[in-house]
């Protein structure tokens, strides 16, 4: 009865060993994977020991079946323990391997970082001191272009300074030229004067001789006229006296004539061809008292420089020579004709 009871036991025992079975390889695979996927993982315990000790609170009947199951998983579970086991090492391995080659690569971007960061900073120094030698080129190349440009006014200012000096030289030598000149023209001027002068001081004297001549030749004449009237023929003397006084009168004439050219100053509306009349009144010291235009040219301005002239005489002392009679009828109101020309009396 024993035998006949435990057949059918197993026979209700095979489905759920079977499941059982299943859900262990089932957690296995997902422990397969989480082990693949967690880097470090503490070590799997049986899963049929836990199963196991789940079960000790079940009937007797039940734990025997249990122990018979289990003990059957565990001549099963044995190998596939021990492939866990070395897929778990594997899987070590692999993560192991995988972060040296992680860390190899990390190693490896560490160094191409620092050797770029090395690059890049050798660049950057190679670049600075490019810069620098570029800066220092420019300013090297600004110095000699201020330098060159110095030099370049400094020249320009030595040459504006050469030939403003040498502008003032010629200046300075023309003036002194002109100077020299405008003194020599001066002292020829001078020279012309002074020789001018003399010539009409010495014309002047010579006037004055003759006219002082001419007074005594007409003085010793009047005189022997006078002595000749006091001889005893009276018709002579009185032909004597009117060929003296003739002669007086001319001569007065010609004195008139003269001093009145002298004091006549001809002005621009002055023609040739223009006459003008003025009769001349005087006093028997020769004292012109009066001059009037008779008979105009026509001109005022002539006819005015007419009367100013005989005005600017002012006296004519050589009248006091002629006898009374002779001055009442010649020279009393004497007519002066002007011309333009020359001046006639």
């Amino acid at each position: 009865m024993m035998q006949h009871e435990e057949r059918p036991a197993s026979q209700r025992l095979f489905w759920p060993t079977m499941l059982a079975v299943g859900l262990h390889v089932l957690i296995f695979g997902m422990l397969f994977v989480s082990f693949a996927m967690t880097p470090e993982l503490p070590p799997a315990r049986p899963v049929v020991q836990a199963t196991l000790y789940q079960l000790k609170s079940q009937s007797q009947a039940t734990t025997q079946t249990n122990q018979k199951i289990a003990g059957e998983q565990k001549k099963t579970s044995a190998p596939t323990h021990e492939t866990e086991q070395l897929e778990q090492k594997k899987a070590e391995e692999r993560r192991v391997a995988e972060a040296r080659e992680a860390e190899r690569k990390v190693a490896e971007q560490k160094k191409v970082a620092e050797a770029r960061k090395a690059e890049q900073a050798a660049a950057a120094k190679k670049a600075e001191q490019a810069k620098k030698a570029e800066q220092a080129k420019k300013a090297e190349e600004q110095k000699k272009a201020e330098e060159q440009k110095k030099a370049a006014i400094a020249k320009k200012q030595a040459e504006e300074a050469a030939k403003k000096k040498a502008a003032e030289d010629a200046k300075k030598k023309a003036a002194e030229e002109a100077k020299k000149k405008k003194a020599a023209e001066e002292a020829k001027k001078a020279a012309a004067a002074e020789a001018a002068k003399k010539k009409a001081a010495e014309e002047a004297k010579k006037k004055k001789a003759a006219e002082e001549a001419r007074r005594k030749a007409l003085e010793e004449k009047k005189a022997q006229a006078l002595a000749e009237l006091l001889s005893e023929d009276t018709g002579y003397q009185q032909a004597m006296a009117d060929e003296v006084g003739d002669q007086v009168a001319g001569n007065l004439d010609d004195l008139i004539e003269r001093l009145v050219s002298e004091q006549w100053r001809r002005p621009p509306s002055a023609r040739n061809g223009m006459t003008v009349e003025v009769l001349i009144e005087m006093l028997p010291d020769g004292t012109i008292t009066n001059a009037t235009v008779t008979r105009s040219s026509g001109d005022k301005p002539f006819d005015n420089s007419a009367v100013a002239a005989v005005r600017s005489v002012g006296r004519i002392a050589e009248m006091q020579q002629l006898d009374r009679a002779t001055f009442d009828r010649l020279y009393r109101q004497r007519r002066v004709i002007f011309k333009p020309e020359d001046l006639s009396l």
